[in-house]
């Protein structure tokens, strides 16, 4: 009698608690989800109950064209002892026509998409159906990504809300972001990110190799990419980058469409990428630089040349300090480096200068920003620059036909203030501005710049300018509410006491919180006696001066002043840059502290305009991964000192505390955010 030849008709992915899977069922996809190095099983149902002289194996391949020859495919035999690439596999139960079989992966397998074959002898079950996604583990000790602490664990790659931080160094404000890395099609996106990159399917393995190539897709260049960065204020075709609040809604459409996204700025490329690594299982943070340079030259100075009244050169000044930048930060070790190098990276997608042919920085360590290893990968001298530069002001004279350049300023402690995260846990910022460098104006700081410029193999051509009598001169200004004057307070400090007349020239621009110039608001100048060591002069800038130019901008203002001093009597002079931005009347939401699936939510919203300005075109809007769409209202126009109350209504669609997000916006103010946790049940 011939015997029936054993055929494998079907295969499950057996679903598993979140203690065992670490939370890969939350993702929102159709596929099934597993870590590397994670035990997982399989039902696979026969058509005859399993003998044992039945051959059985299971073949895993990722990439294209997959071959042994290429490590690309993994081979498990279930009848002997099978170990192969550090993958394995054994039966664990064994039921009539019914076979469980347990799989665990190698720590160091390959990250991605995987087609699962099953062979029986000169059958072979092949069906899309079993497709499987492998993503890095950092639950498991010898994954390169793996994380020891719990509670960072669940920030770094479980929690799908959290916030950048933005504005300038003495008004740091508060910006929710939704990162979504559970959300429908998110994580789909991610593994098709991984495809479409110019990484090997081997190079996958490495969480260095795959950071940096998921860094370089984040943003839009020769027909591939994410996002598509804009800095000019038009937004005509697209999104204003301020009006994002999450990065699934941009992965999504990309997904979706296979277009570009428009548009980005810093915070958005951030916030994607902190997504896209979580999602794939590599720990990751936003962090924000206050006062960040970009030091296009390279050579760890950020170099401003001003004429004599006080206003940049653009023709001549490369370099630029943004009043902060947004970057993301990527927990991993380094195998590639000497010891000392593992932890947190810093990784930075905003597309601002080319690392090896293409847009993306890092990732490069912490340890070695702080020391000032400028040259170890990937592009710490950038960063390095980016946090730690020292700032030269020129000033560019002409001399009977002659420029003449003259150093005026070297800021020590201006570059890389107040290096910013959300704490672990809990919605408040944690400043990590020592894990990037020793703290300003200690001894270890000027040595690790003295280390980093003898590495570079380059003395400091330039030295702090010598004064006789005038020590340190800085600028302050309190920020206002927009529509009010805004004082900036020249502080002054001498060796002498002696009574001394002083000309002050300020330079007053609106510019975007990169740097760049949108229009020139005004000069003013004055002229003061002052005494004793340390004297105060202020100029006031009437709303007047900028209140009109807003209407031309269509992202948060910023105005920069910057200031030039000269002691009449000794021709000594001294300047500085300051920026400031304004402050907005809050507003109150009233939402229930709970909520239950497919019943109607309302939140209601309260808002006073204390502002001495109308504001046009005013909408409120609410967002939230509870519910299924963003939310609006609109309001029109809303007169100073008048009131307005708005109802926007909602249906929670997933259980959970749930994060809701609601924001106010204008012509005039682009955004003022209110939010609250609602605990969402069935």
């Amino acid at each position: 009698m011939l015997q029936c030849k054993l055929q494998v008709l079907h295969v499950d992915f057996l679903k598993q608690d979140n203690a065992v899977s670490h939370h890969t069922w939350e993702f929102q996809t159709s596929t099934p989800v597993f870590r590397r190095g994670q035990v997982f099983h399989l039902r696979l149902v026969l058509n005859q109950p399993l003998q044992s002289y039945h051959q059985l194996k299971l073949e895993f391949s990722t990439g294209p064209n997959p071959s042994i020859a290429k490590h690309t495919v993994v081979v498990l035999d279930l009848r002997t002892p099978s170990d192969h690439y550090n993958w394995q596999a054994t039966l664990q139960n064994e039921s009539g026509k019914e076979v469980t079989v347990a799989v665990t992966s190698s720590p160091n397998a390959i990250l991605g998409k995987y087609q699962l074959n099953v062979k029986t002898g000169n059958h072979i079950l092949k069906s899309e159906e079993n497709i499987l996604y492998l993503l890095f583990n950092p639950w498991c000790k010898e994954d390169m990504v793996f994380m020891p602490d719990e509670d960072e664990r669940k920030e770094y790659i479980l929690n799908d809300t959290g916030c950048h931080y933005v504005g300038a160094a003495r008004s740091i404000k508060y910006k929710p972001w939704n990162f979504g890395q559970f959300e429908k099609n998110v994580l789909d996106c991610c593994i098709s990110l991984l495809t479409e990159s110019s990484l090997k399917p081997t190079d996958r393995r490495d969480p260095v190799l795959v950071c940096r190539a998921m860094c370089a897709m984040m943003s839009f260049e020769k027909g591939q990419g994410v996002l598509i960065g804009n800095w000019t204020g038009d937004y005509e075709g697209g999104t204003a980058p301020y009006k994002w609040t999450g990065s699934a809604p941009i992965l999504q459409q990309y997904y979706n469409t296979k277009q570009a996204v428009c548009f980005g700025q810093c915070w958005v490329f951030a916030g994607i990428l902190t997504t896209v690594l979580r999602a794939l299982g590599i720990p990751a943070r936003s962090v924000t630089g206050f006062d960040s340079a970009h030091d296009t030259e390279r050579n760890l100075t950020v170099d401003t040349y001003v004429n004599e009244n006080g206003e940049k050169i653009t023709n001549m000044t490369h370099d630029s300090v943004w009043n902060f930048h947004v970057w993301t930060d990527a927990w991993m070790k380094r195998p590639d480096l000497p010891k000392g190098y593992d932890g947190w990276q810093a990784v930075d997608a905003t597309p601002q200068e080319r690392s090896q042919g293409v847009f993306c920085c890092g990732p490069s360590p912490l340890t070695a920003i702080r020391k000032g290893d400028i040259f170890i990968v990937y592009d710490t001298r950038f960063v390095f620059s980016e946090v730690n530069g020292d700032r030269l002001i020129w000033l560019v004279k002409m001399v009977n036909g002659q420029e003449e350049l003259h150093v005026i300023s070297m800021e020590t402690t201006s570059i890389g203030k107040n290096i910013s995260t959300k704490a672990v846990g809990q919605d408040r910022r944690r400043d990590i501005t020592y894990e990037y460098k020793y703290p300003e104006g200690s001894s270890e700081e000027r040595q690790v710049m003295d280390h980093a410029f003898l590495l570079l193999s380059s003395e400091r051509e330039h030295r702090r300018p010598v004064k006789e009598n005038f020590l340190h001169m800085s600028v302050q200004s309190d920020d206002v509410l927009l529509g009010n004057p805004v004082n900036f307070t020249v502080i002054l400090k001498r060796k002498t006491a002696a009574l001394q007349n002083v000309n002050i020239l300020g330079s007053f621009e609106l510019q975007l919180y990169t740097g760049k110039k949108v229009a020139k608001l005004c000069d003013l100048n004055k002229t003061s006696q002052i005494q004793g060591q340390v004297s105060e002069v202020t100029l006031t800038l009437d709303s007047k001066t900028y209140i009109n130019s807003l209407a031309i901008l269509d992202d948060e203002p910023v105005i920069r002043g910057f200031i030039i001093a000269e002691i009449v009597e000794s021709k000594e002079i001294m300047a500085s840059e300051v920026f400031m931005s304004f402050q907005y009347p809050e507003f109150s939401i009233e939402l229930p502290n709970t909520g239950r699936i497919g019943q109607l939510l309302v939140c209601n919203c309260i808002f006073k305009n204390t502002l001495a300005i109308p504001l046009t075109d005013v909408k409120f809007s609410l967002e939230s991964l509870g519910i299924s769409s963003l939310q609006t209202s609109d309001h029109g126009t809303v007169q100073p000192g008048e009131t307005i109350q708005s109802q926007i209504k909602c249906t929670p669609i997933k259980t959970g505390p749930k994060k809701f997000i609601v924001k106010l916006s204008s012509k005039q103010v682009k955004e003022i955010n209110a939010q609250k946790i609602v605990l969402i049940t069935k």
